[in-house]
């Protein structure tokens, strides 16, 4: 907890608490485990900017590449 503190006076309450209930749901309490967890938070990005595939689309990078095999 006293990490928790330090990290919270830094990076401020908010993100320090978003990272300490990930902690707890995942069973992630050590003393190194705080800060991957701030550090996911800080390179996710929000929820309106994540790419999801559907029909519109596609995470493949589609097949243009293997258009000059064999030319």
């Amino acid at each position: 907890m006293a990490r928790a503190v330090e990290l919270a006076t830094l990076l401020g309450n908010d993100r320090d608490d978003q990272a300490l209930g990930l902690a707890a749901t995942a069973g992630r309490c050590a003393d190194d485990d705080l800060l991957p967890i701030l550090g996911h938070i800080a390179d996710s990005r929000p929820a309106g900017e994540v790419v999801r595939a559907d029909e519109a689309h596609s995470v493949q990078n589609g097949t243009i590449g293997w258009q000059a095999l064999g030319q």
